[in-house]
């Protein structure tokens, strides 16, 4: 039963640091069981409960799941080993649709809001004591919040959308909490949640959003929290409806008690209207990133929410990075003030690109979702094949495995990088992968 790897140590940290090395270098693989309790105990020769102990540690940092007396065994997905791992690697000559990266060509000149900047921070300089949020920057987040109907509360600023997520679930939850979120879903976020020792219970999507029976189940099996995509939902792109966001928010507010965080990272690249659904929850947030519209490298985002969840979000920030940096605050309050980036302009070039593809697919009989954003989903019924066989077609796509927990097989393309000119060879070499054939009419 103790297989190969010969779990070492005499302490529980030590037991634990021992499994978590040989999990993280793929010596001991996913689904793989591990000793019973009382034989490793026996075999280390240390009392039960420092095994125990040091199980408990690994089950929180979502390295191995436990299933009563079926034991405990490495999660199918350890946090050791994340989505990130599962990239395709693209060779040279080989077209690249698969980073979930903005077009570049859409993204405004940062020369002049930093340069504006810098410029007020020589003339003001920030430092320590100064308030973590630039008042202009808030007025102004505070005011889009409002003009989309999101609920009143406070702002903070975080270092994107993942580092606000990681906050608010850790200032609410404790290691065991379930949550539950889309599947399938950002690959990020479902690395993030058992890294944290949450459990996810994954909800599935249509074009509309999450489905309410299914988040109403997960919420009803003891679901604390719940993560929701309300525009550009990556891999699928779907973008809550106003018919399903009034479902939801019926399904919510019959439990006040369950955390909801809305990603809202489509704001600014999406013209489909926002249907929050905040304020029916005692703790809540919104967050935006300013990553996809204005570009990656500017790590920030803005978050409202109830006052209590703000505060703590802003509590524990205080006793890491701070804040964050003002002349990044300063920049992006510039790119908002002088609408750097029009929302209409950047959904349409993107709008373009998506639909031409879903529609050269469904002519060659390929089914494929993508409401919003730059991504398309497409089922497919061998993933890895797919994968190879695109890429031997000179296409880069991204596994679905990134982003699934228990949805079906298939595979995300970022259509921010393709021309008018590539729509049609990307549907015929999908088409050619998943053994469609182009329709073909007969007179």
């Amino acid at each position: 039963m103790l297989g190969e790897y010969r779990i070492e140590g005499r302490r529980a940290s030590e037991i634990a640091a021992s499994v978590e090395r040989a999990v993280g270098a793929g010596e001991l693989q996913p689904g793989e069981v591990l000793p019973p309790l009382r034989e490793l105990a026996v075999y280390l020769e240390v009392n039960p409960n420092t095994v125990a102990a040091a199980y408990r540690t690994l089950r929180d940092r979502g390295v191995i799941e436990t299933s009563g007396r079926r034991g405990s065994r490495v999660r199918s997905r350890p946090a050791s080993t994340p989505r990130e791992a599962l990239r395709v690697e693209v060779p040279p000559g080989v077209r690249d649709a698969s980073d979930g990266n903005p077009d570049p060509a859409l993204l405004p000149p940062l020369e002049r809001a930093l340069a504006e900047a810098a410029a007020r921070s020589a003339r003001r300089p920030v430092l320590y004591g100064a308030p973590a949020v630039d008042d202009d920057l808030a007025a102004l987040a505070r005011s889009a919040f409002d003009a989309d109907g999101v609920t009143g509360g406070p702002v903070a600023v975080t270092s994107g959308s993942l580092d606000a997520m990681e906050r608010v679930l850790s200032a609410h939850l404790r290691p065991g909490d379930v949550v539950a979120v889309e599947d399938p879903g950002w690959g990020s976020l479902l690395d993030l949640i058992p890294a944290l020792g949450l459990r996810p219970a994954p909800v599935g999507v249509d074009d509309e959003g999450p489905l309410t029976e299914q988040l109403a189940r997960a919420i009803q099996e003891g679901a604390r929290a719940v993560v929701v995509t309300d525009r550009a939902q990556n891999p699928t792109g779907a973008a809550i409806s106003s018919e399903r966001a009034a479902s939801l928010r019926t399904l919510l507010a019959e439990r006040p008690d369950v955390l909801l965080i809305e990603d809202d990272h489509g704001h600014g690249i999406v013209d489909l209207p926002l249907h929050p659904l905040s304020g029916v929850t005692d703790h809540w947030v919104l967050v935006r990133s300013t990553a996809k519209a204005y570009g990656p490298d500017l790590r920030l985002a803005v978050l409202t929410g109830d006052a209590v969840t703000v505060d703590r979000v802003r509590g524990r920030q205080r006793l890491g990075p701070g804040w964050v940096s003002h002349l990044l605050q300063d920049a992006v309050a510039h790119l908002w003030r002088t609408s750097a980036v029009d929302p209409r302009a950047v959904s349409r070039a993107y709008g373009r690109r998506r639909d031409a593809l879903i529609r050269e697919l469904a002519e060659r009989g390929v089914p494929s979702r993508g409401r919003s954003g730059m991504n398309v989903w497409v089922p497919v019924p061998d993933e890895t094949g797919a994968v190879a066989r695109l890429l031997h077609s000179g296409w880069a796509v991204a596994p679905g495995a990134r982003f699934r927990m228990q949805s079906p097989p298939g595979v995300r393309i970022t259509v921010s990088g393709l021309t008018d000119d590539d729509i049609t060879p990307v549907a015929d070499a999908v088409a050619a992968v998943t053994g469609r054939r182009e329709a073909r009419r007969y007179e």
